[in-house]
């Protein structure tokens, strides 16, 4: 008789002045959120206590990123209704990872204590060294105990830490991922330039009207971002079907 696999471990629960300090807001935000329909409304467990769990915090820190790339609250919710219903959380993650790509690097220093907080859990040598692969942390410039923290990754980082894959794969997943998200991001670039940038700039030497395209630039980013995963996840998850089904 084959052994059974073990049970998978239930997800974490937060409760609402949990999920606020982990996610950096206040209590009053999360409900705000809630009541505009961009979170969705927690499980009731023991004692009518509302639990949320690892999606509500990684929509929260979508949130967060759309709002630093200049999006109002309408704008993110269209955004987030535009999502398919089912993303995970670490789904979630990859959009916010993609959708911070536009903004500048904004690396924070952080001593080990403060990132095993962000991180959530106790982090070991060996996890410190798969996230600097990952160039998720580096160590401190100076040659302190610190790091340096890429915190759009950090979360989807700290999230393969437990996925039974082999090291070596992630690192060449990540190159892959590299490499034609860049060659993506070319082809996108010359587009808009060619087909929308050159043909407005003819002729035209209103400096209002050029600073107007640049936000209509800016604007269309999230939205392009949104494009390219939600091709990415279809293609895959056909990808993963024919593969492992034929």
């Amino acid at each position: 008789m084959a052994p059974q696999a073990p049970e998978p471990a239930p997800a974490p629960a937060f409760t609402v002045d949990e999920l606020a300090a982990r996610a950096g807001v206040t209590v009053r935000t999360v409900r705000f959120y809630s009541t505009r329909g961009l979170l969705p409304p927690p499980v009731i467990g023991p004692r009518r206590v509302g639990l949320y769990g690892p999606e509500h915090l990684s929509r929260l820190a979508l949130i967060e990123e759309l709002q630093l790339q200049g999006m109002t609250l309408s704008a993110c919710q269209r955004y987030l209704d535009a999502l398919p219903d089912d993303l995970s959380a670490h789904d979630l993650a990859i959009h916010r990872a993609l959708v911070s790509t536009w903004a500048p690097d904004a690396a924070e220093e952080a001593s080990r204590e403060e990132l095993e907080k962000r991180a959530g859990r106790p982090l070991s040598d060996g996890d410190l060294e798969r996230l600097t692969a990952m160039n998720v942390i580096a160590p401190d410039a100076g040659g302190g105990p610190g790091f340096r923290v890429d915190p759009a990754l950090l979360r989807l980082g700290v999230a393969l830490l437990d996925v039974p894959i082999a090291h070596r794969t992630i690192l060449a997943a990540r190159q892959v991922l590299l490499e034609h998200t860049r060659s993506a991001a070319h082809e996108l670039t010359r587009l808009f330039r060619d087909e929308v940038w050159e043909p407005f700039e003819e002729g035209e030497d209103d400096p209002e009207r050029v600073e107007s395209m640049k936000a209509l630039s800016a604007h269309m980013q999230p939205m392009v971002v949104q494009a390219l995963v939600t091709a990415f996840q279809r293609s895959l998850k056909e990808e993963l079907r024919a593969a492992f089904t034929s």
